[in-house]
C-alpha cells in the first residue's frame, strides 16, 4: 500500500443526531506528526549561536593573513633572539650555556603543552556542540540508527566521570530494547542530563546571588562592572566543565562569543518578560532603593548569561526536560523562594 492510499485516523461523535438517519459524518483530524522534522525556534537560536562561536570556521581574509604573518614574524624574531642569547651564554662559559639551553627547552616544552591544551579544549567543545546539533536533528527525524550512535558517543563523552556510571549502565541496557529513536534520545536526556542540569542550576543561582549581593553594596560602578564580567566568565567556564568541556583561553573566547550570540538572539524576549513581570508587581525593583534595584538587575543579567551558557554548552537539546527560566533558577530575585532550591550564601 502506497503512502497516498493510507487512511489517516478519523473520528465522529456517537451522540450525533445524524447517526439515526444513517448518515455518518467523519471529520478529518489534524495530523499529530505534522511537526516532525521541524526544529523549535529556541533550538534554532542555540544552534545559530554555536555556529557563530564554537563551530565557527574562518576562511581566507586579509585580516587573518595580517595577524598570521605578524605572529610568524614575532615568533621568528623571538627564536633568533633566544638563539643569540644561548650563543652568548656559551661564549661566556659552557655551564651557563647548557643552563640557558635547558631553560629554553623547558620554555618551549611548556609552550607546546599550552598549545596542545588549547587545541584539545577547542576540539572537545566543538565535539560537544556538534553532538548537540546531531541530537536535535536525530530527534526531529526520529532516526533510530542515528540515535543509537549518538547515545554511544554521549556515553563515551562521560566515560571517565564516576557520577555518570549508573546512567551509562542503564542506557546500555535500554538502548538494545528501545526501538523508537526519539524515545531513546529522551531517555538518554533524562538519564544523563538530570544530574548535570541540577549542578548547572546551582552554579547559576550561586553566581546570581553573589552578584546581586556585592553590586548592591559596592560603592563604585566600576566594581559592579568588574564583578558582573568576572562572574559571567566564571559561569561560562563552569557550564562548559559541568557538561564535559575543557575550555582553554581560545575556547573560552569562542564560548563567550556563542553565549553572546545566544543572548543577542533571545535577549529581547527575556527582557520583555522581565519588564512585564516588574510592571505587574512581581519584582522588587519598585519597592527598594536604587542601589538594591541595580543589584537585582545585575543578578538577573548574570542568571541570563548562565542560562545561555547552559544551553550552548549542553550536549543535548532540551526536549524531555524543560529548559529552566530566570524565575526557576533565581526565584529570590523576585521575592520568592522555590521549594527545594538550595542556594548557598555569597
Amino acid at each position: 500500500m502506497t503512502s497516498e492510499n493510507k487512511q489517516r485516523p478519523r473520528a465522529f461523535r456517537l451522540d450525533d443526531a445524524r447517526l439515526d438517519k444513517g448518515c455518518v459524518v467523519i471529520e478529518q483530524q489534524p495530523d499529530t506528526f505534522a511537526m516532525d522534522g521541524v526544529i523549535a525556534p529556541e533550538e534554532a537560536a542555540i544552534e545559530a549561536a554555536q555556529k557563530r562561536g564554537v563551530l565557527a570556521r574562518r576562511g581566507f581574509s586579509w585580516g587573518l593573513l595580517f595577524w598570521s604573518s605578524l605572529g610568524a614574524l614575532i615568533a621568528l624574531s623571538f627564536g633568533a633572539w633566544v638563539g643569540g642569547l644561548i650563543e652568548s651564554f656559551f661564549a661566556h662559559s659552557a655551564a651557563l650555556g647548557w643552563l640557558g639551553l635547558g631553560l629554553t627547552l623547558c620554555l618551549f616544552l611548556s609552550l607546546a603543552a599550552f598549545v596542545w591544551r588549547e587545541v584539545a579544549g577547542l576540539m572537545r567543545q566543538r565535539e560537544i556542540a556538534a553532538l548537540h546539533i546531531a541530537f536535535a536533528e536525530a530527534r526531529a527525524a526520529d532516526d533510530r540508527s542515528a540515535a543509537r550512535k549518538l547515545v554511544e558517543e554521549l556515553s563515551s563523552l562521560y566515560k571517565t566521570r564516576p557520577d555518570t556510571a549508573r546512567a551509562r549502565a542503564n542506557l546500555a541496557d535500554l538502548s538494545r530494547d528501545i526501538i523508537d529513536g526519539r524515545d531513546l534520545i529522551d531517555i538518554a536526556e533524562r538519564e544523563f542530563m538530570a544530574q548535570l542540569d541540577e549542578q548547572a542550576i546551582r552554579e547559576i543561582a550561586r553566581a546570581a546571588k553573589r552578584v546581586s549581593f556585592i553590586t548592591a553594596i559596592s560603592p563604585r560602578a566600576m566594581v559592579d562592572v568588574i564583578v558582573v564580567a568576572a562572574q559571567a566568565l566564571r559561569l561560562i567556564r563552569r557550564m562548559a566543565e559541568i557538561y564535559g568541556g575543557r575550555p582553554g583561553t581560545v575556547g573560552m573566547l569562542r564560548l563567550a562569543r556563542s553565549v553572546g550570540g545566544h543572548l543577542a538572539l533571545t535577549g529581547g524576549m527575556a527582557a520583555a518578560e522581565t519588564g512585564v513581570q516588574q510592571l505587574l508587581g512581581d519584582g522588587l525593583v519598585g519597592m527598594v532603593s536604587t542601589k538594591a534595584a541595580e543589584g537585582l538587575a545585575n543578578g538577573m543579567l548574570t542568571t541570563r548569561v548562565g542560562l545561555s551558557a547552559m544551553a550552548v554548552c549542553r550536549p543535548m537539546p532540551f526536549a524531555a526536560r524543560k529548559a529552566p527560566g530566570v524565575r526557576d533558577v533565581a526565584p529570590f530575585l523576585f521575592g520568592g523562594k522555590k521549594d527545594g532550591a538550595q542556594v548557598s550564601q555569597p
